[in-house]
């Protein structure tokens, strides 16, 4: 029997020609990974070594901890209000281990 199901991937070229927005890294050391329920969505929040901004994703499930971890990741740059005051966030469209 042969298997016809295809495996879906997201290609980080493919993204960044559709998004200009859109910056990919590779080989980032994740310092802490953090995750809480948020309604009927798991809010993941990271941080990177050498940067001062938290990198969120959602996701309908846990995820596996990433801290220690190198990482690829593509993201946006976006800011978020927290207290009154804006916040600067990088909200993270694709992630994988490397």
């Amino acid at each position: 029997m042969k298997n016809t199901s295809k495996k879906i991937t997201s290609d980080p070229d493919k993204l960044l020609k559709k998004n200009s927005s859109l910056v990919h890294s590779d080989g980032l050391k994740v310092v802490s990974h953090v995750q809480r329920n948020l309604e009927d969505w798991v809010l993941n929040t990271i941080m990177i070594n050498g940067y001062d901004v938290p990198f969120k994703f959602k996701r309908k499930t846990g995820y596996k901890d990433l801290t220690g971890a190198s990482v690829n990741i593509t993201y946006y740059p976006d800011s978020e209000k927290v207290a009154g005051f804006d916040v600067e966030v990088m909200h993270v469209v694709r992630i994988r281990k490397s």
